[in-house]
């Protein structure tokens, strides 16, 4: 799905820099980058009894704090936060009562999922530092001295496919790490490939501390097996087991409570594999809290902390939930999502510019007006306001103008997007309709509107789902995605705003696409075989096709930026966590990058577990 589109000719980056001067004038640096996360909001460590009893706040200072996990002799714990900025994630050693907090890491990467050793010297975690993939890193606590034991060449799998390693977890007696992995699966979309959101297939492995003795201990094909723990005797291990079809399900609240997973447990040394629940529910998280009883989360409407001997555990959502050694006590958290407002300052990796949060599909019009669709999976309108969010006016109310079915609106999967501003600033053009993989089933058409709420009309007539239109720099045309396969209408159509002829521009699995700043190129996201999406630009009349990506991960919801050059989102660089564990998310492994117009000068923009997409530049003037 495209984010956002910003189309002006070239002179417009000036105008679009004076309107946006005085919103952002306390910035030191070059501007700011408008973006959007999905993720949650807000995130706290709880601490309480095996039996739910005496639930209390962990930290005193919370912030946004995750993934805690006790330490072997109880006396302190290691968590994950993002105090340093919104985004950034780093990790902290605390006391057993929540006070006295350290930071242990301080770098730009994803720093995640800390596991302290048994004797309480070193931790092992997931980072993506050293290379921007998730690895394995051990550091010890007393010098400092850092390792990357999934980084070498014996380990490393093939870099064109997934390749990453998550979820530590340490042997009683410190020997042997374990940790799951994607390494040498192939990338799938969900639903056969039809949905272009990536699934995910884990197989279990263990490693020594020092980095040898690397093999795999459980894999099933077509199955994903996930955060494993050690048994207490050190002889078995613990997992999650989901299909790798239902990691995409999980991570979404409309399917999360028609599928299941089941816990498992897998012998060291002999490779054997034991079940140890059954039934409906997605249950993770595992972790032995004796030598025959095992504790884990389950998601969706009975979530809660369960038991495979039947005890009572918590009620209620919760997530990444870990005992400590006795089994007597429990850590975990709580996260909200509710909508971040806009203007929220979150962490930027790069030194020339801010990052803040935004709205999705967020556009400029020449003299300054920003665009929006305002509140994704609430009311998804379009609303127009100065860059700095005061003088808000919305243009289109889709619960009131649109017809659709708001239960599908809030859920995220319909509504107006890909708002586009004429160049004269008078007329705002969008789609309206169901969106993702709804499409294939459900019509969207293209509309417009003036920016005062007048001359309302469809531009298509909405017997299949058309969407993302974008203005020729003349303002003269508008370039859209139609998308019927029944019908056997794909791909992007032209169509004369004066003549309303439409013309065939392609006729492959085209989307999202972007007339250039100049008028001279579309850019727009194909996907080029069963599983795989890139992204190409193309001339006018339907010459000069150029890919300027070819990586096996999704490259998409591509954009222009005002000078010219190309703003995507792209999971080259793989997972940085289990996909199953995620909630309310589509690709978390989506991370903003930016490229030349001819696709050289490749570079990352954000590095989150989160997914980041629909980057707006500001400049300062």
């Amino acid at each position: 799905m495209d984010r956002r589109r910003f189309l002006s000719a070239a002179p417009a980056a000036m105008l679009m820099a004076q309107a946006a001067q005085a919103a952002f004038a306390q910035t030191p640096k070059k501007g700011v980058m408008l973006m959007n996360r999905i993720g949650p909001s807000k995130s706290e460590l709880y601490i309480a009894n095996a039996d739910g009893s005496g639930e209390h706040k962990f930290l005193q200072d919370s912030v946004f704090d995750y993934n805690a996990g006790f330490s072997a002799h109880g006396h302190s714990a290691v968590f994950t936060s993002e105090r340093n900025g919104l985004g950034q994630s780093d990790l902290y050693l605390v006391k057993a009562d929540g006070t006295g907090a350290r930071r242990l890491t301080d770098s730009p990467a994803v720093d995640d999922a800390g596991a302290l050793s048994p004797d309480g010297s070193k931790v092992a975690f997931v980072s993506t530092r050293q290379g921007w993939r998730a690895n394995i890193w051990v550091l010890d606590l007393k010098s400092g001295k850092l390792a990357n034991l999934t980084g070498k060449a014996p380990v490393q799998g093939d870099p064109e496919q997934p390749d990453c390693f998550f979820r530590p977890s340490w042997s009683p007696d410190g020997k042997w790490i374990a940790f799951s992995s994607d390494r040498n699966t192939v990338w799938r979309g969900h639903d056969n490939g039809f949905g272009w959101e990536h699934t995910q297939e884990l197989s279990v492995y263990v490693i020594r501390a020092d980095g040898t003795g690397f093999r795999k201990v459980a894999s099933k094909p077509g199955r994903c097996l996930g955060s494993p723990k050690w048994s207490p005797d050190g002889k078995r291990i613990v997992f999650y087991d989901i299909s790798t079809e239902n990691t995409w399900g999980a991570r979404r609240p409309e399917l999360l409570d028609k599928i299941d997973s089941q816990i498992c447990s897998v012998d060291v040394a002999t490779g054997e594999i034991t079940t140890h629940t059954s039934g409906p529910g997605v249950k993770i998280f595992p972790q032995f809290v004796s030598a025959t009883d095992i504790g884990y989360q389950q998601k969706g409407a009975a979530a809660g902390l369960y038991y495979t001997s039947g005890r009572p555990g918590l009620k209620g959502p919760l997530k990444a939930p870990q005992w400590s050694s006795d089994g007597a006590k429990v850590i975990y958290q709580k996260v909200a999502f509710y909508t971040y407002r806009d203007g929220q300052k979150l962490y930027s990796w790069d030194k020339d510019w801010d990052y803040v949060y935004d709205d999705v599909f967020p556009a400029l019009s020449r003299d300054g007006k920003k665009v929006v669709i305002t509140e994704k999976a609430k009311s998804s309108s379009v609303v127009i306001m100065n860059p700095d969010g005061t003088d808000r006016q919305t243009v289109y109310n889709v619960e009131t103008q649109s017809g659709l079915d708001m239960k599908l609106v809030k859920m995220g999967l319909a509504g107006a997007f890909q708002p586009a501003w004429s160049p004269d600033g008078q007329w705002l053009a969008f789609g309206v309709g169901v969106w993702f993989f709804m499409r294939r089933t459900f019509p969207a058409k293209i509309m417009r509107v003036r920016v005062d709420g007048s001359g309302l009309e469809a531009l298509t007539d909405g017997s299949i789902n058309c969407g993302y239109p974008s203005y020729s720099a003349d303002g003269k045309k508008l370039v859209y995605r139609v998308y019927d396969e029944a019908q056997k209408q794909l791909g992007l159509r032209i169509l004369d705003l004066d003549t309303r002829q439409t013309t065939v521009l392609t006729d492959k699995l085209d989307n999202t696409p972007g007339w250039s700043p100049d008028g001279r190129r579309i850019l727009f996201t194909r996907k080029v075989d069963e599983e795989n999406y890139d992204i190409f630009t193309i001339l006018p009349d339907g010459s000069g096709l150029t890919r300027l990506t070819t990586h096996r991960a999704n490259d998409a919801h591509a954009v222009w930026t005002a000078d010219g050059k190309i703003m995507w989102s792209s999971g080259f660089y793989g997972f940085r966590d289990e996909a199953a564990i995620y909630d309310n998310t589509f690709q978390p492994y989506g991370q903003i990058w930016i490229m030349e117009a001819d696709g050289s000068n490749k570079r990352m923009l954000t590095d989150s577990l989160w997914e980041d997409s629909m980057p707006l530049y500001l400049p300062k003037a």
